[in-house]
């Protein structure tokens, strides 16, 4: 197994290495005068199961095309298979045609990567699941939903057996089959955002479906870009009485003032994952970013030894499975006695 690292998360990188207990592929990833990327491996890679770390994040574009020279290289360099690990699938919303004459953009870059050389994709809560099926190649679509259950179930104080009422919010219909998912994890209740989008990167809240009141919300979602959706539907589930409300969204992309629109908000927190780099100012405290070094570091792990990856998510209504950190602790415990009893082995032949 070989790791490489692009520019776009480079801390995720890390993470994801730690746990499959191998160093990143030293690599020259550097930028020409004219704006060109030029990409080159310091260490061998050949017949090599190669993994390559990069969310297709801002700058889109230009992580979009340093992952596909950094494909490629991997390629021309005789690696036996190449997974693409794209934590944040950057065009995902494009993935259907809006309007006449429009480009169906989702499409477009599975074809890039997938012409590119990659022979595996790795993601995580693609914005729909229909885009695993513009790929001819296998995509493994993780979720967030084991790493987000754990920091719940720590917030809300449920470790002692609670019973705390919830109910699990999607900001918009195309989002239910999440919040359900979420729901039967804690044996809770779902409401949708009635909303609608007079024009791109605007929305106005019309109502709620559900019932909140006395119950804490939670608001989950795949994608937080503006932030202006998800703050006027934290003001309109207050307003409907619930206890408090939270957020837990897969991938910060936080464009413009997005961070401080959410600490003028009634939310209390909004929990993101690293999918993308952090970048909110200093000054935003209610804006939390935890890791999912430990899941993609598994998923790799699993991957390169041909085990299960859906096996990871068979969490029950009742019971929320830590199968990620229980297995990097098992594993840990195990190199440790193993080690013990190199040290402690007799040699096959003594004399007498």
């Amino acid at each position: 197994m070989k790791i490489i690292a692009g520019n776009s998360n480079p801390e995720l990188a890390n993470a994801v290495s730690e746990h499959c207990f191998t160093n990143i592929v030293p690599s020259n990833i550097s930028t020409f005068a004219d704006g060109e990327s030029s990409v080159e491996f310091l260490e061998n890679v050949r017949g090599e199961d190669v993994f390559i770390i990069q969310s297709t994040s801002t700058p889109v574009n230009d992580n979009l095309m340093e992952l596909m020279i950094m494909i490629d290289a991997a390629k021309r360099s005789s690696a036996k298979r190449i997974t693409a690990v794209i934590p944040y699938f950057g065009y995902a919303r494009q993935d259907r045609k809006s309007a006449s004459r429009t480009p169906i953009t989702a499409k477009l870059v599975a074809n890039l990567l997938t012409t590119s050389g990659a022979d595996r994709i790795l993601t995580m809560d693609l914005h729909a699941g229909q885009i695993q099926g513009f790929f001819d190649i296998p995509v493994d679509d993780l979720t967030s939903r084991i790493v987000f259950a754990k920091d719940i179930k720590r917030r809300l104080n449920m470790y002692n057996d609670n019973h705390i009422e919830m109910v699990f919010v999607s900001p918009d219909a195309g989002g239910t089959v999440r919040a359900r998912k979420f729901a039967e994890m804690f044996n809770g209740d779902i409401a949708i955002v009635d909303k609608r989008r007079p024009k791109a990167g605007e929305s106005e809240v019309m109502g709620l479906i559900g019932d909140v009141e006395g119950k804490h919300a939670i608001l989950v979602d795949d994608i937080i870009d503006s932030g202006g959706t998800l703050c006027n539907a934290a003001k309109v589930i207050m307003d409907q009485g619930a206890l408090s409300v939270r957020a837990y969204i897969t991938h910060g992309v936080l464009t413009n003032d997005a961070c401080q629109k959410v600490e003028n908000s009634v939310l209390e927190h909004l929990i993101i994952t690293d999918s993308i780099q952090w970048r909110c100012p200093d000054n935003c405290k209610k804006t939390i970013q935890i890791s999912t070094g430990t899941l993609f570091g598994e998923a790799i792990r699993r991957i390169t030894n041909e085990e299960s990856v859906s096996s990871l998510f068979n969490t029950g209504s009742n019971v929320i499975k830590t199968q990620i950190t229980d297995k990097y602790q098992e594993r840990t415990r195990d190199a440790e006695i193993t080690n013990q009893r190199e040290k402690n082995q007799t040699p096959a032949h003594q004399s007498v």
